[in-house]
């Protein structure tokens, strides 16, 4: 058995970085994550709970083919924890594919870092267990490597979905801004012309008033 762990601090609040996580995949990082599909979804106690199953591909080296199979397709089983008044997210992953032979158990966990609540503190730990077939310490190794690997890539596509997100963002904000533009334009275009028809009515009003006196 093999135990891997990793911290890596975000700087971007909680907030932000959860909302990335939903929306992980796909990116252009971690191109081996094909989909993700929603198995169960609820809220118990303000607390949101959801079960998905991820579809991937794993590259497996061809003498490992002949140990524990191969294919083309791999599944994994993801349930998760939203808590947004304590703010901790907790996403825990076991492998669905090669189970017989293979397991690799995930969580990660990601709360405000504790120096810095504007910052993100992401802790991950895998666990790796290989039996039933020979060399499975170096198949244990082999896995855990790959595990290293993909977090990497996955903090990095966790930056580039936060990246789209704060686009989106200014993008609202930048319309917002337009539509209040606009807005006052179309009050102050609205004021001016009623400002005329009053000024227009006060002298036609005169004009009458004018030719009443003289009649």
């Amino acid at each position: 058995m093999k135990i891997w762990t990793s911290e890596h601090t975000f700087n971007h609040p909680w907030e932000t970085v959860t909302q990335a996580a939903w929306r992980k995949y796909p990116n252009p990082m971690t191109p081996s994550i094909i989909g993700t599909d929603v198995v169960e979804r609820q809220v118990v106690n303000g607390v949101l709970h959801t079960h998905r199953l991820v579809q991937s591909k794993w590259y497996f080296p061809k003498w490992t083919h002949a140990l524990i199979g191969t294919a083309k397709t791999c599944f994994a089983s993801e349930r998760s924890t939203v808590d947004p008044e304590r703010k901790q997210m907790v996403l825990k992953t076991n492998n669905l594919t090669f189970c017989r032979n293979i397991s690799v158990d995930e969580v990660l966990y990601y709360e405000p870092h504790p120096a810095d609540g504007s910052k993100t503190l992401l802790k991950q730990e895998a666990t790796v267990t290989v039996y039933g077939v020979p060399l499975s310490h170096y198949m244990e190794d082999l896995l855990t490597s790959t595990i290293s690997s993909n977090a990497g890539k996955g903090r990095q596509g966790l930056e580039w979905v936060i990246g789209l997100i704060n686009t989106e963002v200014k993008g609202i904000a930048r319309g917002t801004d337009e539509l209040i533009h606009s807005t006052r334009r179309s009050i102050d275009e609205v004021t001016e012309s009623a400002r005329k028809s009053m000024d227009e009515i006060s002298v036609q009003a005169a004009k009458a008033a004018k030719a009443m006196h003289i009649t």
